[in-house]
């Protein structure tokens, strides 16, 4: 006999007990075959059954066993671990490389997030991307300005804005805007008190006709951060331009560094990820991706000279938002407001309603969410366990997933 707090269990048929058991507080727990105490005393015997002995089970925590049903693995809908698993030892990576590998990458090994280092740290020192690096070295040695500035480069891919594990949707730019006090290092955004250029003001239109609660930022400005924060990668395939030059750092060896970065998201984010492909630039960056997996949304670029021709009413940020909410629930969706205090959705404050959290800024994964899930994790996060209570509960969830 022990004694438990309020608690709900759904029990596996194959365990023999009744399929629920309601627990409320102070109220003994009986168990028909062994109590709670010699669950604890026999839990080394039970995991041992067979000829070998089991190994730890990689979850067994007494969330996992009241948590959710597991999902087979394959299954779709099975969750991305979280975050990204790559073991990555940053240190060691760093110490192996030459003297002017050092020097030349101390840009990508200060500031990348190490989710993405892990996946790009063979792209970064091929021959390509080390002739890059000597050519950017050499523009700014002779003058040259360049945009965005260097601390921004990788602005997408900072641990502050869009880690590898917290990306939801992709939007892949081209190049960086080539005039002063634009270019920031998120494709289409522009820093305060710059105003939005026409190709952003057309995405704020095509928003504003999926959503019509969707306001322009204040002053008519472009800053995106938001969006970064909330898993949208804004990618430009080319990361820096000189200055009035458009398309002068294309075909420098940026495009397998950003190819790279793409097919990480398709391969890592296994359960899948939106990709918000506008023009045949970067139509040209996703001839990888499994549409299967992932969901691709095409259109013409938002440009003046384009947009017309059907990007206006293309819907692409409601089929994004309907997509994630078929795939991983409501609140996974993007709120795409840009406005203090304002949501699209109309029901809570931007970020509030689309997992912009602390939590989820912390690299929390997306997760499958639903009614019965989100009320588990509530009730059995509320409960309060001793340590022998824990014990004795994952012994009695190892005995009962070995039967």
């Amino acid at each position: 006999t022990h004694t438990f707090p309020c608690l709900f269990v759904k029990y596996p048929p194959c365990t023999g007990y009744t399929d629920q058991f309601v627990f409320k507080k102070h109220c003994s727990l009986h168990f028909s075959c062994f109590t709670m105490n010699s669950a604890k005393r026999d839990a080394s015997h039970l995991s041992s059954q067979g000829v070998d002995a089991k190994k730890p089970r990689p979850n067994g925590s007494i969330t996992s066993f009241f948590g959710a049903p597991k999902s087979k693995a394959n299954d779709p809908r099975a969750a991305v671990s979280s975050p990204i698993g790559t073991r990555f030892d940053k240190a060691k990576w760093v110490s192996s490389l030459t003297t002017e590998q050092k020097e030349l990458l101390k840009l990508e090994i200060d500031t990348l997030d190490e989710s993405w280092l892990a996946h790009l740290k063979e792209v970064l020192v091929t021959s390509e991307f080390l002739a890059l690096k000597r050519f950017l070295k050499k523009e700014k040695e002779s003058g040259v300005t360049i945009f965005p500035p260097e601390k921004d480069i990788y602005s997408c891919q900072r641990s502050h804005h869009t880690p590898l594990h917290t990306v939801k949707t992709v939007i892949i730019g081209q190049d960086p805007y080539h005039n002063p006090n634009q270019a920031h290092g998120l494709c289409f955004s522009v820093r305060p008190p710059t105003p939005a250029p026409p190709s952003l003001v057309n995405i704020f239109t095509a928003i504003k006709n999926d959503y019509p609660l969707f306001e322009r930022p204040v002053n008519k400005t472009g800053l995106l951060t938001p969006w970064a924060e909330r898993g949208v990668l804004m990618l430009n395939t080319s990361l820096t331009v000189r200055a009035g030059a458009p398309a002068s750092h294309s075909e420098k060896g940026w495009e397998k560094f950003t190819q790279k970065a793409i097919d990480t998201v398709a391969s890592s984010r296994t359960r899948g990820v939106v990709f918000l492909v506008w023009g045949s630039h970067a139509g040209k960056r996703i001839s990888r991706i499994d549409k299967g997996r992932h969901c691709v949304l095409q259109s013409v670029h938002p440009s003046p000279y384009s947009a017309r021709n059907g990007f206006f009413n293309c819907g692409h940020f409601k089929k994004c938002n309907d997509w994630l909410a078929e795939r991983y629930g409501e609140d996974s969706r993007i709120d795409w407001s840009l406005t203090a205090g304002r949501s699209i959705f109309g029901s809570s404050p931007a970020g509030k309603s689309n997992s912009d959290s602390d939590e989820n800024k912390s690299g929390t994964d997306i997760t499958p969410t639903n009614k019965e899930t989100r009320n588990t994790s509530k009730s059995t996060e509320s409960l309060l366990f001793d340590e022998d209570d824990i014990g004795a509960l994952e012994a009695l969830a190892a005995a009962e997933e070995d039967i």
